[in-house]
């Protein structure tokens, strides 16, 4: 096989790339016709005829206008819904995975938030194409925000879910927003950790300094261009049968009709060369204690080459916490096989976290107050 450095293998990890772009994508048009319907080639699923979807901005703390879409279930009634915001994985938009577990737990009686993260989709900021620890783990609190004000929404039953990358940057945001209940992840990535030490905490210093040097002479010419460069590191156009596993898992979903969808960074966009250099040097999960007395739930397949991430999380947190493994199921499966998503361990877990307050507890906690 060829061999594939281990730089190559952590920028295909934050998942492939082929142009930059310096301006937001233009929003998609969706006639009424596609939203009636739901065969949307810009959606990777149907809407479902058991819920609404309702396109919706917000800002996050930092002023970036952040795209949702909110699903709502159809037979909801007139009580206040438990609530949860969804993003991930890393490259993707709410059109994907993301949108497909948010429409799923609302069909399960779920009010909720599937967004795109700042710099990617249709959410504003710029430069396009960049991720932050920081300013994407506050997306997930502005998503709360807005959640919180819905009026289907009980404020006091809001949970996150995470997936691939963004399930990191969800673990960290709870550890600090206090507001949420419980947390859940699927195929979860720490993308600090992957970036600063590459896969399984192989890459050397040399390897390290290297990296961060190429980096750093970089900025020199985005500097002088004005606009930042793409990576190069991309996922493959065409399979060569020599790749590794995981990148034909990866191109499976993002290259081909299964996961495709144009405002994906990883199906038809890149990260600018320079976006490891926060992760590289501002670790995630620094607090993933503080998440508790709230519980944690950790998804994971058998066969996935991120296992670790979410074994070490469960290892790091705090009870209550639960690690689920799935048998025989890849990183990628958990992004769209719902015969391997365990929708009936998520909704049993958020059912039980979110439960309503009882009018006895909410009076205790105003005299409290």
């Amino acid at each position: 096989m060829k061999k594939i450095t281990l730089l190559a293998f952590t920028s295909l990890m934050i998942l492939g790339q082929a142009f930059a772009q310096t301006k937001p994508k233009v929003k998609l048009e969706r006639t009424k016709a596609v939203q009636e319907t739901g065969k949307s080639d810009y959606y990777t699923f149907k809407l479902s005829d058991k819920v609404t979807r309702q396109e919706v901005t917000f800002k996050n703390r930092y002023g970036i206008t952040i795209a949702a879409d909110l699903y709502l279930p159809k037979n909801r009634g007139s009580q206040s819904l438990a609530a949860l915001a969804i993003s991930g994985p890393f490259g993707a938009v709410k059109e994907q995975s993301s949108g497909l577990y948010a429409q799923t737990m609302a069909e399960r009686g779920f009010a909720t938030l599937a967004f795109d993260p700042s710099y990617t989709g249709e959410s504003g900021g710029e430069p396009r194409n960049v991720a932050s620890p920081d300013i994407n783990t506050e997306d997930f609190s502005a998503a709360v925000d807005f959640l919180g004000l819905h009026p289907s929404v009980d404020r006091n039953r809001i949970g996150i879910i995470g997936i691939c990358g963004y399930a990191g940057m969800a673990l960290n945001a709870v550890a600090v927003d206090k507001r949420v209940k419980a947390v859940a992840t699927t195929s979860m990535y720490d993308m600090s950790r992957v970036n600063a030490k590459g896969y399984f905490d192989k890459l050397t210093l040399e390897e390290r300094t290297k990296t961060l040097e190429q980096m750093s002479q970089q900025r020199w010419a985005d500097a002088q261009k004005g606009t930042p460069a793409p990576s190069t590191n991309n996922l493959p156009e065409k399979l060569q049968g020599n790749e590794p596993q995981f990148v034909v898992d990866y191109f499976n979903y993002y290259k081909t009709p299964r996961g495709f969808h144009p405002n994906s960074v990883n199906s038809n966009g890149a990260w600018t060369a320079t976006m490891p250099l926060s992760f590289m040097n501002m670790p995630l999960l620094t607090y993933i204690k503080e998440i508790s007395p709230r519980p944690v739930l950790l998804i994971a397949g058998e066969k996935a080459h991120s296992r670790y991430f979410s074994e070490d999380a469960y290892q790091a947190a705090a009870e209550p916490k639960e690690l689920v493994i799935i048998p025989n199921a890849s990183h990628v499966d958990l992004y769209d096989q719902t015969d391997m998503i365990p929708f009936d361990k998520l909704s049993a877990f958020f059912n039980e976290n979110l439960k309503p307050v009882k009018a006895t507890e909410t009076a205790k906690a105003a005299v409290v107050r």
